[in-house]
């Protein structure tokens, strides 16, 4: 699943997250003060006919957020990401693109076993695989508004995602 916010969400599927995630992890030493805040750069993508039923690209037309790493005494890291951010779909098919804002600050905890907890208080764009769509309840690619709270395993699988707030979008029904 993505999450992204670019906050991860840079999405929240998790592809979102996890491909943000890796960024701003992959960023850790420039990070590491933890009193600079970072530019997060998000990079467009294709997310393939497995979502939608089409190819869908993504693009970032408002690309304004940055990062903060923050360790722990424990080993665990902190991300606090915050800034603008809108995302753009479009229906590589028919050429249909609709652009929806994902700015709203999150907060990513990384444990030292690699299992993350996320909260991304404003809006946020979540991609989600078929199968973790129908098993919480969302749409495959949507956007959110209110608190979306989740949990990952080590290895990737989500162990959690709850929604308190709505879905502003269903972006394949949207673009269809």
């Amino acid at each position: 699943m993505i999450i992204m916010r670019r906050r991860l969400g840079v999405v929240v599927a998790l592809g979102g997250l996890l491909g943000i995630l890796g960024g701003v992890v992959t960023a850790s030493p420039a990070l590491a003060r933890g009193t600079q805040w970072t530019f997060l750069d998000a990079q467009p993508f294709t997310l393939d006919p497995s979502f939608c039923g089409f190819p869908v690209g993504v693009a970032f037309p408002t690309d304004e957020e940055y990062a903060k790493l923050l360790k722990t005494t424990d080993g665990s890291a902190i991300v606090l990401v915050n800034g603008a951010l809108t995302t753009s779909f479009t229906n590589l098919a028919t050429g249909k693109t609709i652009t929806e804002n994902n700015s709203g600050p999150d907060q990513t905890t990384i444990f030292p076993d690699g299992s993350i907890t996320f909260t991304i208080s404003g809006n946020a764009v979540t991609i989600l695989t078929p199968a973790d769509a129908a098993r919480f309840g969302f749409p495959t690619v949507a956007v959110t508004a209110g608190p979306l709270t989740g949990s990952i395993a080590p290895d990737g699988t989500f162990t959690s995602l709850s929604l308190h707030g709505h879905v502003l979008e269903n972006v394949c029904a949207a673009l269809s």
